[in-house]
């Protein structure tokens, strides 16, 4: 089996099985609110963050303050205390007040529909541009984080440093028809089976298609 062959079997299976996971807390917003804004302000919270900490300081968070115009007029304390105890919460407090200013100024109260404007806001990286253009537009974008740089390489898919290099080389081997779902399969899987310490290859739904796992058994 050729490695496209190979990478859209390995996707089908995850599919398959990621009913009996949660869905990551950005996509949970995505699909329960469908708004850009926040999207990318979940996004902004999870960074560095485990996924209910993300999700509890995200629904505080928008029961006060749910648009830029309503975000922007919080105290920067006011934030704080809505968004703690995410990762970073002091720094976050102030980038979200900063982009709340930034998106009413520049954007007129929208998150722009554009990579490389998104790029733009202080404290969006890659990884969250790829997040809003996918959840929070439905548009083309390959998210890629932890789970998404550390899986492809365990599996042989690739060989990358870190995760822009994963990007890069990644969007010439995943079929676009599947980037909608990758970054949502991969961090399911990560998050519950294919873990940094200790994976579960005893339960892997997709150990037959892992150089990892290969490796390892042979020891």
């Amino acid at each position: 089996m050729n490695l496209p062959d190979r990478i859209s079997r390995v996707i089908e299976i995850l599919k398959r099985n990621s009913r009996n996971f949660k869905s990551p807390v950005v996509t949970e917003v995505a699909v329960q609110t469908r708004e850009p804004f926040k999207v990318l302000i979940s996004c902004l919270l999870s960074l560095r963050t485990k996924d209910e900490v993300t999700r509890k300081a995200s629904e505080r968070l928008f029961r006060i303050a749910d648009t830029p115009e309503k975000l922007s007029a919080l105290s920067t304390d006011e934030i704080e205390r809505a968004i703690y105890p995410v990762g970073f919460y002091k720094t976050k407090a102030r980038r979200i007040k900063e982009i709340s200013k930034i998106l009413i100024e520049k954007y007129g109260s929208k998150v722009p529909e554009d990579f490389d404007e998104l790029l733009k806001l202080k404290g969006v990286g890659r990884k969250t541009a790829n997040i809003v253009m996918v959840y929070g537009f439905r548009k083309e974008g390959l998210p890629i984080d932890t789970h998404c740089h550390r899986i492809p390489n365990r599996l042989g898919w690739i060989k990358t440093k870190n995760p822009e290099e994963t990007e890069k080389v990644l969007r010439n081997l995943i079929p676009k028809k599947h980037w909608f779902e990758f970054n949502d399969l991969f961090v399911q899987f990560g998050q519950n089976i294919c873990k940094p310490v200790k994976p579960l290859c005893n339960i892997c739904p997709i150990k037959k298609y892992c150089k990892y796992y290969k490796v390892s058994k042979k020891k």
